[in-house]
């Protein structure tokens, strides 16, 4: 089995990449869907989340309040390595099953995992090839303003809770420039696909033909 970790920092286009990625037929695992399962009501890793940063963080429902939690995580760097430290070892189990149970069904394949927090929480040795989304903190701070509605300071101290770029870019294997529209990263993410073919081809080309690339 061949996995390709794919990563970037917050709001430099990792989603929209994974998205294309996952429509046109690649095996993908997000580690963003894993941590919300690895903290879902009634999860160990909820009750010591709460037990941790106390019941405000926790909707009526019971269910992470995020938004909540972040506030505190996102402007205290002990705060999110507590925070991490409860997370990340429940979403590397859950990936690791994940990661079984595809190469119990087809022990060729290729699987992208999209996880954000790669230099935070894993080792690029760990997969045979790293490619980071990139767009510069800036762009990334911006785009938080517009589309998440954060203000400067929240989408600044966002950004900075994460490593620089420069520990970023150097993990990777293949940089995929995501600085630019929502067109020129979708089409960056369509290329990444056609040079995955070259690592999985009889599966991929089968696939590329039942999704094909939006325009061909």
């Amino acid at each position: 089995m061949t996995i390709v970790a794919l990563t970037g920092g917050v709001a430099a286009g990792k989603t929209t990449v994974t998205e294309i990625l996952s429509a046109r037929g690649a095996r993908v695992i997000d580690a963003d869907i894993l941590a919300r399962a690895a903290v879902a009501p009634g999860s160990p890793a909820l009750q010591e989340i709460a037990q941790r940063f106390g019941s405000d963080v926790l909707e009526e429902t019971g269910s992470l309040n995020r938004e909540a939690l972040g506030s505190v995580v996102f402007q205290d760097s002990d705060a999110r390595a507590a925070l991490n430290a409860i997370v990340h070892p429940r979403v590397k189990e859950l990936y690791e099953a994940e990661v079984a149970a595809l190469g119990a069904e087809s022990p060729d394949t290729v699987v992208v995992y999209a996880v954000p927090l790669l230099a935070e929480a894993r080792s690029a040795s760990e997969f045979d090839a790293v490619i980071v989304a990139h767009a510069p903190e800036d762009v990334r701070a911006a785009r938080l303003q517009e589309h998440r509605g954060l203000s400067e300071e929240d989408a600044r101290a966002r950004v900075g809770a994460q490593v620089s770029d420069d520990e970023r870019l150097a993990m990777a294997d293949s940089v995929l420039d995501c600085s630019g529209n929502l067109e020129q990263t979708e089409r960056a993410a369509h290329e990444l696909f056609d040079e995955l073919q070259d690592l999985w081809p009889d599966r991929l080309s089968e696939l590329s033909r039942r999704f094909p690339r939006v325009g061909a």
